[in-house]
Parts: C-alpha cells; structure tokens; sequence
C-alpha cells in the first residue's frame, strides 16, 4: 500500500482505510492527533498546540508523547516505507506537523467539495452528486471528540453543511418534478431541527406538487405553531407567502417543464458539461488512479502552473474576492498605496445573477452549443478565484473539451479550448497529467483545422495554450508552438491574441539560464499592449513578469515599482492572487539585503499565505527551498561584509551603491517602469566593474558588446588561459586558498571565493548555523547521527529531508545525507527543469559539488551558470535568491584551478 492510497474518514468515527480495508490507529490519542491535524486541512499544526489540544494538564514529557504517536502513526499509515525515509503523507514542516492527505482523501473535504459543485450541476447530475455525498455520514463529525474544543467549530460547520445539502436535495427533486419522493426526508429533517424554515417551505411545496394541500397548508400551520410557541416568532416572509400563493392556488406553484436537453443535441436528459469518470469507491471512498481516457477526479483545496486567477478582458473583466492589499516588505512606493474597490449591494449582485441565468436558460435551447461556449467563460472566470475555485476550473475545464470533442466539431472544441486564456506567471505546471491531455486535445483540434497561410486566430489560441501548458518541460513543440502563435497574432494585428501568445513565449522563455532579459522584453510589451486596450489583467502580468526579471538583473529599485502597480491594480480589479506573488517578492528583498531572521519569519508567512491558493505547482517545497537558499547564501553576515565594502547587500559584490562615495544611492537604478528594453542586460543595475569582484569580469563572460570594460585592460587579449571562463584566478588569490576560514568574519573575502556559498571546513560554511533556527524543531533531522564522520554536510543548514520538499528534493539530498550517498545522489542529478528556478538549483548543485569536491558537477554547472553571469541566481523566480551568480562561477572557478596553457 502506497501513501497515496490512504483515505480517511472523520463523518462518523475517525478511521484511516488502504487498499486492505481498515488501518489499526492504535489508541484514542493517536486517533486524537489524527483528527487534530485533519482539522488543519493539510496545515501545520505546531507541537506545542498538539500538547494543548491532548492534554488538560500536560505532564513531563508530553512532546516525547507526541513524537511517539506520531511516529506509530507514520508506521500504520506508510507501513511499506523503508527505514530512515522521509514521510510523506504524516510529514514535519517547521514547529510541528502536517498531514499531506489528498484532497480528496478526507470523506468531509469530498462532501464539502461535492455539495459545493452540486450547485453548478443540471438537477439530475446534482441529485446523484449530493446522494453520494449525503451516504459519506456515518454518524456525528468526528463522533469520538464532540466534547472537544478543537473540533468544536468544524463540527458546527460541516453539520450546518449537512442540514444544507439535505434540504439542496429536495429541491433538486422538486426541480426534476419528483415532488413526492422528497417529502418523507424532509419530515425525517424536521423532526430533528424543526427551527429550519426553508425546511418548512419546502415541505409544504413538495405536498402541494404532489396534490396534497390540505397537507400543505397543515405543514405550515405546523411550523407556525412551532415558532410561536417555543421561540415567540412568526413565520418568515417566505413561509408566509407561501401560504397565501397555496390559498389562491397560484400557478407559479406548479412544477416547472421537463429536463434540459443535452448539450450537442442527444435525446438522453445528461448534464451539458459531463461529469468525470468516477470509479467505484471503498466505504471511505478510495479511488483507484483515473483510467486512460477519463478525467481525473475532482479534486478540492491547495491543488494552471499557477494561474495568477485573471481572467481574459477581451470582453468582460470579472474578478474574485477583493485582495487582502499590498503585503509586507521593502518600503512602498507611493503608487503602492491602494484603495479598496467599493463594494456593490449583496442583495443587487444576486439579483442580477439570478434574472441573468433565468432569462439565457429559458432563451437559449437546452441542445445549442453556446450553452457549452458559454460555461467556459464561466470556467475561466471561476480561475480568478483561486483556491477551491481554480481546482474547480482546471477540471471542469477538460470535462468541457471533452465534451465539446465528443460533438465531433473541431471548431468547437478549438473554441473551447481558446476561451481559457487565464493569465499564468509560475512556469511550472500544477497539474501534469492534466496539462498532457489539454495538450493532446489541442494538437487533434490543430491538426482538424484548416490552415490558411495567414493563419487564424482559433489557430493561434490553441498554439498559446500549447506553449502554456507545455511549460516546465523539455519538450521542443512548446517553443515551436509560442513562435508560431506569437507570429499569427503579430499579422493579425489582434491585441488580446498578442497578450495570450507572448503569455506563452514567456512560459518558454526559461529553457537555459541568463533569459532573464528576453523575459523583461517580454514583460515590458504585455505592459504597453494591455494598458493600451484595456486589458487589465495582463498590464497586471506584464508587471509581474517584470518583476521577476529585474530582480534577476538585480535593478529592485524597478521591481519595486512594478510589485507596487500589480498590488494597485489586483485591489483595483479584485484579483487575490496577485498579492500571494508580491509577498514572496517582499520576503526575497528582505532575504537579498542579509536581513537572515526577518526574511525567514517573512518567507514562512508568505508560505501561509501561499496555502491554500490553488497552485500546487508554486507551494510544494518552495518553503523548504527559500529557507536552504537563504542559509547557504550567507544571510546577515555577507550583508554585514557588502556593507564593510560599500556593496549592494546580499549582492555580494560589485554593485556599486555609490554610499562610499557620497553618490546618489539610487544612482543607475533607474525606476522608469519601461527602462531597459532594448538596452544592455545590464543597463540600469548599477553595477561597478571596478568592485572587489574576485573576479575579471570584464573577461569575456557574455556581457553586453556595449559594456564598460576598461577596468580590465588585458580583457580578451588571451593574457589568462581561463579568460574564456571570464574569471581571473589571480586576482584575491596570492593567499592560501583555504585562507580567511577562520578568520574574522568581518574580513574581506576577496580570498575565498566560495565563501557564503557553504564551501570549506564546516567552521566557516558562509552562514551563521545558529540563525534564527530555535522555532524549528526538525531543523537538524535528515541527518544519519550512527554515520559518524559521514554525516550529511550540511548538517549547518539544517536541512531536513522529512519535510514536504515536493519536486526539489533531489536538490537538498546532497546536503543532508552522509558523503558517499551525498555523492550517489550529486551524480544522480537531472537538469533542472525549464522554469525559473533553473539557476537557483544550478547553484544548488554546484554548491554541494564544492563540498563534496566534485569535479564534474563543479563543470557542469559552470557550464550552465555561464550566461547568467551578471544576474542574481534564482532572483528571477520573484520569490528567492543565492546571490550573485558570478559568485558561483567564482567558486567553481576556484576550486578547479587554472586550464592547462595551450
């Protein structure tokens, strides 16, 4: 049995099944840290609130008790794990624990995913939805701890969701015209919660459709006896219409016509956008992998590459929840000072809705096709919701393409699958198997279509969300795919098919490291062509697509601006998910200017803020790697030491603040939003060739062919057999290489060109192995403490591999395991994938490379890192960095010595 096979159940008795049937939970206590961490919903709940919960009076050795009970836990629900693995479904993160469960893991996250969805359904799929959901109750919510205070609010919840779906059920029966069959349950509901009035009007409804007035009117005689007696109220307006509209007979009374047609004109009553395959369930509702073929379940809670949620203004600009506002971060420039959208009357909003949804659903036949054209505007609007509502959209999306192939139009389905051009910055996808299938459908649609040599744009959109849904990968149809697309919609001359193809040039525009100008290009004209026509929420991608690339060319000063426009418009226009972006921005500023403590306790809220949004692809062990980047980097002390050197802190050399010197500290930042296009990589950088680099920078190294170089005067003239490397191993190094180690901290490391890159003895690994770590209690796990002098070597990192590092695990490996499987797993290293954490796990590797004395990893990524020399390695992602990437080469340099001559 494989941890994804376990689900579990709290609708009743709390239990955990496989594929085996029932899993042996042991105690009460062990069952009561279960159900506490399923109450998180996947969040971390800290040790010492898991003591709290457990005990009235905590004795001695509580936490030992907890670790016991989880470790029996771990061993029950990941019997087949091997020793000394790292858990992953009952994992450590931070101060405490998470449960990583499925979304559709929990009985009570299904049903509350099911009677959400209910809601959007035809009656007759909605009816069989909710009878599912419905049958999940076992008995009360996590029946063994109803006494419980922290299982009290979720209780209530999911009983009052419970009370809601009964009543959803009825009258989806009274909508399907099967009045009779919804009467004896919602006498059954009344009995016990006789305070429910809707309860009450539907009843008398269901009785009156079933010809039975006098049992109507009794009905609600009764309820109005209820409430007088025992609560002193009378009846609502609703009830008390309703019983004058029975007295006078009213026809709007009567059942409402037969079923809608099905979508493409079949006779059969099937909803317009077919519901996923959904494979038999055990008890608890494990569901076997989605066969070939059929859509996956959906699934619901933190789950394209992450959408920024925004969707496409070509015709409408609708958006969520308003934003939460700017987070904390780098001092605000006055433009990232926002103002709250006014909110619209409740009340005037559902009206609209409801008159809107009447009017097309009695106007527009049941079997047209625009009815499936139209609910993928919904699907995409639903995107900008985030959360829930992305997960909804994304598989709701491909339930729409498959049904529109099913209608055997290739125009259609290129339609369907075009609608959706939701704006995306993250470059690596939530959903692969997903993103394969849409793809797949694209390229039969593409191949269906006619093929004008001008192209079209049906053609173009689907090359678009080709290149978009092809990110992260190495495959070479998604770059083909973004030129092509790109190209229709340039002789097109169509603006909102310009924004939609450069969204997907940019997806593709991390296939190497040093793009990070081509991005900023790419950036700058999404900036210009939406705020000329209007189309908000790519002006708001344009920004930040900005971002990432100047941070990336170390301009903040600009990035700054640009995270303040995005948060202005996002409050603007209510789009959540912006905001989530710009705090990983906040906490990356605080990490780059050394400020070790506060960008840590900054990067663990972004984290939390993180959960939950919809966007697996971003969240999934990028805590874990922002906090190696920022304890690797050098934190406080390589600021202290750029700030000794009159350096950009954390930029770890070079660049010239021109403090020192009594200049203008933002001189040659400039904050001009359109600054660099077209311009040197490294125009605006403020960056000083004549700085303590270590290094000949001006040696070739893939600088611009307008940059100053004058500050190397034998630069190119072949003087230093390594001046292809652009690194000059004279300089800084007449010392001992090893010199400096154990020195003051504060000195000059002009000599150690590895230093804060977690090179050299353990003694001086470049950061401070006590920073602000306490709070951490598997700091220090992941580690083999019988290996003895082989133990993990970055022991000083605390790099723990039990936490949830997702797809970056590969990357940490090297630096928890003893050396000779720190070797296996260095050599075992794949490319890292083509996003815009390239460089930074380019760095990675290099770094463990240094420490483990590997020679060719230490070539390898040389040879990758070399076109991003002069950027800030993983800056680019918006979200962390490890410093310059010169530093880097610095290092590798360093450590291979000088090439042969001749």
């Amino acid at each position: 049995m494989t941890w994804e096979r376990v689900a579990f159940g709290v609708l009743g008795p709390v239990v955990a099944e496989g594929d085996g049937g029932a899993l042996a939970l042991k105690g009460p206590r062990h069952r009561a840290v279960l159900a506490r961490l399923i109450v998180a919903r996947r969040r971390v709940v800290p040790v010492a609130r898991l003591v709290e919960d457990l005990w009235d009076e905590p004795p001695a050795g509580a936490v030992g008790a907890v670790q016991t009970f989880v470790g029996a836990l771990r061993r029950a629900l990941e019997p087949d794990r091997p020793p000394r693995t790292r858990a992953r479904l009952l994992v450590t993160e931070g101060p405490g624990y998470a449960l990583r469960a499925a979304p559709d893991a929990v009985d009570a996250w299904r049903f509350e995913a099911a009677v959400g969805a209910a809601a959007t359904l035809p009656p007759t799929a909605a009816l069989r939805r909710l009878g599912e959901a419905l049958e999940l109750w076992r008995g009360p919510a996590y029946a063994e701890f109803e006494a419980e205070p922290w299982t009290r609010a979720e209780r209530s919840r999911l009983a009052e969701l419970r009370l809601r779906a009964v009543e959803q059920r009825a009258e989806t029966l009274l909508a399907l015209g099967r009045p009779a069959e919804a009467v004896p349950d919602l006498n059954a509901h009344l009995t016990d919660h006789p305070w429910r009035e809707d309860a009450w009007r539907l009843l008398a409804l269901a009785l009156y459709r079933a010809d039975r007035q006098a049992d109507a009117l009794s009905a609600l005689r009764r309820a109005r006896t209820t409430l007088t007696t025992h609560l002193g109220l009378d009846p609502g307006p609703r009830l008390r219409r309703l019983e004058a509209d029975i007295l006078a007979q009213d026809p709007a009374l009567e059942a409402p016509p037969g079923m809608i047609a099905p979508a493409c004109g079949e006779p059969s009553p099937t909803p317009p956008l077919p519901e996923p395959g959904a494979p038999p369930r055990t008890p608890l509702g494990l569901r076997p992998s989605p066969r070939p073929g059929r859509c996956p379940a959906p699934r619901r809670g933190p789950a394209p590459g992450s959408r920024l949620g925004l969707a496409r203004e070509a015709t409408t600009d609708s958006g969520p929840a308003p934003s939460s506002g700017p987070p904390p971060g780098p001092p605000p420039t006055a433009e990232a000072t926002t103002r709250a959208a006014p909110e619209e009357p409740p009340g005037a909003a559902a009206r609209v809705w409801a008159e809107a949804a009447d009017v097309y659903g009695r106007t527009v036949g049941g079997g047209a096709r625009a009815r499936l054209e139209a609910a993928v505007g919904l699907i995409r609007n639903l995107a900008v919701t985030g959360g829930d509502g992305l997960e909804a959209a994304r598989q709701h999306r491909l339930a729409a393409i498959t049904a529109a192939e099913e209608c055997g139009d290739p125009e259609l389905t290129a339609r369907v699958i075009g609608a959706y051009d939701v704006p995306a910055i993250w470059t690596r996808g939530d959903d692969p198997e997903l993103a394969a299938r849409i793809v797949g459908a694209a390229e039969r649609a593409l191949a269906a279509l006619p093929s004008p040599p001008e192209g079209s744009a049906a053609r173009c959109r689907l090359l678009a969300t080709i290149a978009l849904e092809s990110r992260g990968t190495r495959s070479p149809r998604g770059p083909e795919a973004a030129r092509e697309a790109e190209g229709i919609a340039r002789r097109l001359d169509d603006p909102a098919l310009l924004v939609f193809a450069l969204n997907g040039a940019f997806m593709q525009a991390c296939t190497r490291a040093g793009l990070a100008p081509r991005r900023d290009a790419i950036g700058a004209e999404l900036v210009a062509v939406a705020a000329r026509h209007g189309l908000v929420t790519y002006e708001v991608l344009g920004h930040l697509v900005r971002l990432q690339a100047r941070c990336a060319l170390g301009d903040f000063a600009a990035a700054d601006g640009h995270a303040a426009v995005a948060d202005r418009l996002a409050a603007r226009h209510e789009l959540p998910l912006v905001g989530v972006f710009t705090e990983w921005y906040a906490a990356l500023r605080l990490a780059a200017a050394g400020r070790t403590a506060r960008a840590e306790a900054a990067y663990r809220a972004a984290a939390g803020r993180l959960a939950g949004a919809g966007m697996p692809g971003v969240e999934r062990g990028l805590l874990p790697l922002a906090l190696l980047c920022l304890r690797l980097s050098g934190g406080e002390r390589s600021a202290r030491e750029a700030a000794d050197r009159g350096v950009a802190p954390g930029a770890g050399g070079g660049v010239d603040l021109g403090a020192a010197r009594g200049a203008d500290p933002s001189a040659g930042r400039s904050t001009d939003l359109d600054a660099g296009q077209g311009a040197d990589p490294g125009t605006g950088l403020g960056v000083d060739l004549g700085a303590d680099w270590g290094t000949n920078l001006g040696a070739g190294r893939g600088a611009a062919p307008g940059a100053d170089r004058s500050t190397d005067p034998g630069a190119g003239q072949g003087a230093d057999p390594g001046a292809g490397l652009g690194v000059d191993l004279g300089v800084g190094r007449s010392a001992d290489p090893s010199a400096g180690q154990g020195a003051d901290p504060g000195a000059d490391r002009s000599t150690d060109p590895g230093a804060g890159l977690g090179v050299g003895p353990s003694t001086d690994q470049g950061i401070d192995p006590s920073t602000d770590r306490s709070a951490d209690p598997g700091a220090d796990r992941g580690i083999d403490p019988s290996a003895g002098r082989g133990v993990g070597l970055g022991a000083d990192l605390g790099v723990d591999l039990d936490a949830d590092w997702g797809p970056y695990r590969p990357w940490a490996e090297p630096f928890a395991l003893p050396a000779e499987k720190a070797r296996a797993a260095l050599r075992a290293l794949p490319e890292p994938p083509a996003d815009l954490l390239y460089e930074a796990l380019c760095c990675l590797e290099a770094a463990a490379a240094l420490r483990l004395g590997d020679r060719d990893a230490l070539h390898r990524a040389h040879a990758r890192l070399l076109p991003a020399s002069g950027q800030l390695a993983g800056a680019g992602s918006g979200l962390l960095t490890l410093g310059p990437v010169d530093r880097h080469l610095s290092a590798i340099a360093a450590a291979l010595g000088p090439r042969p001559r001749g």
